[in-house]
């Protein structure tokens, strides 16, 4: 009863905010999910197979769910969604509910970015005003800040795609970061795994042809290949400007002189203004709002905004609320426009 009470509460607030009450399919196809979050979110999803063969799941996220509706329905206006429903997940924690409550509201297909996301931060807050919590942090990042500094530091167009495209994958981007510092090109695995093989051709006879090329030839691109053809110093200085932006967390309202400081720094032509943040200062007694730089790695599907709320209940921090702007999303679903959305859900279950 209590769970009701808050849902109907929460729900009431932000349907007087314009948002359109929705349904959504229980059941969506497993690639739709995997694609988005990677082959290792298999492991906790509910999967079956139809009478056709077909790989299905229990939804394990309402984001996803919607842009597929949205996308089905072939709509073409913008739309200011709501929807309350249940999102399925293995955990390997017994303590953990499979079972999740949530509220999810989005607005789709609105070219206002920086107005809809200040939209969705302040449905956000307000709908965290419904639950009793003594105080709490609110964390925001933005991906688009990342790639925009991609784009201007001096690094090969091949890792400048590595890095955005395994930007999610923290490790892994800590390894490619490693690679880059020693101008490795390849993963060290597959060095090792080609080392004994290279040494026994450097002591072939180099004029021998092997498929049309000398053997000479063939080490030549071999060397090229796993080398950069830059200086390891040009490298490691690539990978000290990233790690050294990652590292950047303060209070929300220092955030863009923080940015703007460190871009000056390094001499990096970017210019960050107060309109990339929806929320600049904190008006909110019980709540610390702070900018991280590295923050939004959890899905590979958002591209700019992101953020967080826990709250402290109990001694214990809670993740309550999550959220971002997914722009590619839809057209990744399989439309054929790119189509802007941004949105949030916020755990019942807390």
């Amino acid at each position: 009863m209590k769970l009701k009470n808050l849902s109907e509460k929460i729900l009431k607030d932000i349907k007087t905010k314009g948002f359109k009450l929705i349904e959504l399919d229980s059941v969506i196809e497993t690639n739709h999910i995997v694609e988005r979050s990677g082959e290792n979110f298999r492991r906790f999803i509910f999967s079956f197979n139809d009478q056709n063969g077909n790989e299905l799941c229990l939804r394990p996220d309402l984001t996803i769910a919607s842009c597929i509706k949205y996308l089905n329905e072939k709509t073409k206006k913008v739309e200011k969604v709501v929807y309350v429903g249940e999102a399925f997940r293995k955990t390997f924690n017994q303590k953990d509910p499979i079972i999740k409550n949530q509220i999810g509201f989005e607005i789709i297909g609105s070219n206002k970015e920086k107005e809809d996301d200040k939209k969705i931060i302040e449905t956000s807050l307000k709908s965290l005003s419904k639950l009793n919590y003594r105080s709490g942090n609110l964390i925001l990042g933005n991906v688009e800040i990342f790639k925009l500094l991609l784009n201007k530091i001096d690094i090969p167009k091949r890792w400048r795609l590595r890095l955005q495209r395994h930007y999610w994958r923290e490790n892994y981007f800590n390894d490619l970061l490693k690679r880059l510092e020693t101008n490795s090109d390849v993963d060290p695995t597959i060095v090792e795994i080609d080392k004994k093989k290279y040494q026994k051709m450097l002591k072939l006879n180099q004029s021998r042809q092997i498929a049309g090329r000398s053997l000479n030839e063939i080490l030549t691109r071999f060397n090229t290949k796993i080398k950069d053809p830059r200086k390891a110093k040009e490298g490691r200085n690539v990978s000290k400007i990233i790690k050294e932006f990652l590292k950047i967390n303060c209070p929300i309202n220092q955030a863009p002189s923080k940015l703007n400081s460190f871009f000056k720094r390094y001499k990096i032509n970017i210019r960050v203004q107060n309109n990339y943040f929806p929320i600049i200062k904190n008006k909110f007694a019980k709540l610390n709002i702070r900018f991280s730089a590295s923050f939004g790695r959890q899905l590979e599907y958002y591209t700019g905004l992101v953020f967080k709320i826990d709250i402290k209940e109990k001694s214990k921090n809670i993740n309550v609320i999550n959220g971002g702007r997914y722009d590619n999303l839809i057209s990744d679903l399989g439309s054929t426009k790119k189509i802007p959305a941004v949105g949030a859900a916020l755990n019942l279950n807390y």
